[in-house]
């Protein structure tokens, strides 16, 4: 299973490590925070990520690996599939993956050691998982997505050091997590430049450059938000969703409020950096809307949840609007602006569908979902009723077994199709007061009556699962979202796929991971829009390995389960087909 959808892609162009939008700004590499940022991400960050990056053979229980059919993919480089070949071998070796950390912060502590030990890590692991040092740097991987019908998801791949940052960097420096809102504002252009240089006519759709944003990294201390989160899950009226719940439209009332039962649990600086976050986060929004491009709000650990819930809420009822009679509303697009994510190996992910769908025709916005297993799984499983959680729940927030969690991922992906298919099937309904609620809340029109072009539920699937991409291609097939247009070299029907729905569903793998499942959906899907698009990461070594690092740890049984031994295997096959015409 993936068990956590998009964290790293391959590609490398050798741009200047930092974007411009920190050109004048950022500290240096070897100035206080930054240099703490650096030695402790390249110690224990390439440490992990040479060989730890995402194997755990002890810990089966998430990967997502099984037998699967031969694909023809493009042919890559031989210099990429020997990088390749080294990096999943490396992924292969379980002792090699149990030392790796010792061996490379020992390698990386001697001088002239360090620059072969960073030099060779940039060549393997970075330049396959990791898609340029700066957005810019991407537009080459963008284009050739674009010619194989293929989208993107950035992610500047930045986290704040929290301790760096508590100190002053000095009067003129902007503070880090400042300058990454700066640097995200930043992606969403170059996005939106992307899109606009591709665009057909005056037409919004097909943009399938999208931004991802993570909420740790946006503010100088992370515990605010586990604070908020504990307020929340304290304060919060009781519905059937279990823990971390679900959001209500009133949870940031609490930053302008500030009433006196937050006062034991979030002080005025806590509030302070909280409203700070959401400045930050309606900055990014609003460009985004401005540009038309869509932002996917990264899922972290279950005691940030309920405050990042609570602001993806707030974002969605803010920049989903559904158009009101006669206006445009502020979704200029077809598609939502923003996009939540749900893990389907928390308990609670059925019923939290159930309720936002139902929460969003009730408030009158588009509802975006990013649906993927998970990233934590062990770490959640371990510190639940440690300090660390917040949870008032007896049961852990997770799925104790992975078939539990593959059950629930589907089931989510049926729950979300059936929401697709009556969205589609739809006509609007005015009413008396031209409000658009009550076309909400009407029943489906019957089929082959006109479609409405403006979604009331946007889906990104995030898998790496075989078996979970073809319930979805199949569910849109019994859903009638599909047609059968022929068939595939390798005897599978192709699926003809309109706009109303591939701007309602796009589905979403790693760069540099199981492009053989990504080759498969392209082939199998007729689309005139992007249908499926990659992950990519993007950032320095420096600014990287820190990512990297704690992704690393929480998600290296991604190629678990015999996934790292099937990527080497095809490397290889393609650097025997390249060397002997084979």
């Amino acid at each position: 299973m993936s068990t956590r959808l998009l964290f790293r892609a391959g590609f490398r162009t050798h741009t200047k490590p930092l974007a411009r939008t920190f050109s004048s700004s950022r500290p240096s590499a070897t100035h206080g925070s930054f240099r703490r940022y650096t030695t402790l991400g390249l110690v224990s960050g390439a440490a992990v990520t040479t060989s730890l990056v995402l194997l755990n053979r002890q810990d089966p229980l998430y990967a997502d690996a099984e037998e699967q059919p031969q694909r023809t993919l493009p042919s890559p480089s031989l210099s990429s599939l020997l990088r390749s070949y080294v990096v999943y071998t490396m992924c292969s070796i379980p002792p090699l993956v149990d030392w790796s950390p010792t061996i490379l912060s020992t390698c990386l502590s001697i001088p002239i050691v360090r620059n072969i030990t960073e030099a060779f890590v940039r060549i393997t692991f970075f330049d396959q998982f990791v898609g340029a040092d700066t957005a810019e740097g991407a537009i080459p991987l963008l284009e050739q997505f674009r010619q194989e019908n293929k989208g993107c998801l950035f992610a500047y791949s930045v986290e704040v050091d929290e301790a760096a940052a508590a100190g002053k960097e000095g009067k003129d420096v902007q503070p880090l997590h400042q300058q990454i809102i700066q640097e995200m504002i930043h992606s969403v252009d170059v996005a939106a430049d992307f899109e606009d240089k591709h665009r057909i006519g005056k037409s919004l759709k097909g943009r399938r450059t999208w931004v991802a944003v993570k909420l740790t990294a946006l503010v100088p201390n992370h515990h605010v938000l586990t604070k908020l989160s504990k307020y929340l899950v304290q304060n919060r009226s009781p519905i059937p969703v279990a823990f971390p719940g679900a959001p209500r439209p009133n949870d940031l009332a609490v930053l302008d409020d500030y009433p006196q039962s937050a006062h034991d649990i979030l002080s005025s600086d806590d509030i302070a950096i909280l409203k700070e976050l959401r400045a930050g986060l309606e900055a990014i929004c609003q460009r985004a809307s401005e540009r038309n491009v869509r932002i996917i709000i990264d899922a972290e650990h279950t005691w940030y949840q309920p405050a990042i819930d609570a602001f993806a809420l707030s974002l969605m009822v803010k920049f989903n609007r559904l158009p009101t009679s006669g206006t445009q509303g502020t979704t200029s697009s077809v598609q939502p602006l923003v996009y939540n994510t749900f893990q389907a190996y928390l308990r609670r992910t059925p019923e939290y569908l159930r309720y936002s769908l139902q929460t969003a025709k009730q408030e009158g916005y588009v509802l975006g979902v990013k649906l993927v297993r998970g990233a934590y799984h062990p770490h959640e499983s371990q510190t639940h009723h440690t300090p660390l959680s917040i949870s008032p729940d007896e049961l852990p927030p997770v799925w104790p077994v992975k078939s539990d969690t593959d059950d629930c991922y589907n089931l989510s992906a049926r729950i979300l199709l059936d929401a697709i298919a009556e969205d589609i099937s739809r006509v609007p309904v005015k009413s008396s007061s031209g409000s658009w609620k009550s076309w909400l809340l009407s029943k489906p029109a019957t089929p082959g009556q006109p479609v409405e072009s403006v979604p009331t539920v946007g889906v990104l699937f995030g898998t790496h699962n075989w078996k979970s991409s073809k319930l979805i291609l199949d569910g849109l097939v019994s859903r009638g979202m599909a047609q059968i247009d022929g068939q595939t070299a390798e005897g599978e029907s192709v699926l003809k796929i309109g706009d109303e729905v591939t701007e309602r569903v796009t589905l979403a793998q790693l760069y540099g991971m199981h492009d053989d499942l990504t080759e498969y959906i392209v082939h199998r899907t007729s689309t005139s829009l992007p249908f499926v698009i990659k992950y990519v990461p993007y950032g320095s070594l420096t600014e990287v390995m820190p990512y990297l690092s704690r992704r690393a740890i929480e998600n290296k049984s991604v190629l678990g389960d015999g996934a790292a031994t099937e990527e080497r295997r095809r490397a290889w096959a393609g650097i025997k087909a390249k060397v002997y015409g084979a």
